[in-house]
């Protein structure tokens, strides 16, 4: 479980602390899991895959996607997580292109900014949001699309009286 924790995590870009945060465990014990020090009982896994919104058997999973294979996820088996998101394709570890529903908060919640290896595209289906990229803030609207090198530090929040929905793709390489 130990590479696929870590794999998830970054692949879904979030944060060690931000995993601590949420998942209710220390940094310190996530990064052992992570490194293969500890294993988590079912307990801890299933606080984990929570907190990542994924099904607790992508931790531990070794399956590979094939080639004829699919992932079909249904609207009814997606949480709605306001302000939050969810993923929308199962077997994310084994998949270059990981798509979100994302329900960005009414405020920059977090100081830091995310960044991460690829590229990310973003699709304004409700609301309008503001996407901030350290030294340029930029207003999408409902129907706009933007995509962007996923290096460059983002950060994203709902503006409005409607609570932003974007659909939003990320291309991953393999680190």
């Amino acid at each position: 479980m130990s590479i696929r924790l870590k794999l998830l995590r970054k692949k879904l870009g979030v944060t060690l602390e931000t995993l601590a945060e949420k998942s209710g465990m220390t940094k310190s014990y996530l990064s052992k899991v992570e490194r293969g020090l500890n294993t988590p009982s079912i307990a801890a896994a299933l606080k984990l895959a929570k907190a990542l919104n994924v099904k607790v058997e992508e931790l531990f999973s070794e399956d590979s996607v094939s080639l004829d294979s699919y992932s079909l996820v249904r609207s009814h088996e997606r949480p709605d997580t306001s302000p939050g998101y969810a993923v929308l394709a199962h077997q994310v570890s084994e998949r270059s292109l990981l798509p979100f529903i994302i329900y960005p908060p009414a405020e920059f919640t977090d100081k830091t900014f995310k960044e991460h290896v690829g590229e990310e595209f973003l699709f304004v289906h409700e609301g309008q949001v503001e996407v901030d990229f350290m030294n340029e803030r930029v207003i999408l609207e409902r129907g706009d699309a933007l995509h962007f090198n996923a290096q460059k530090p983002h950060r994203i929040r709902s503006v409005g009286e409607v609570q932003a929905q974007l659909l939003v793709v990320v291309h991953s390489s393999e680190e």
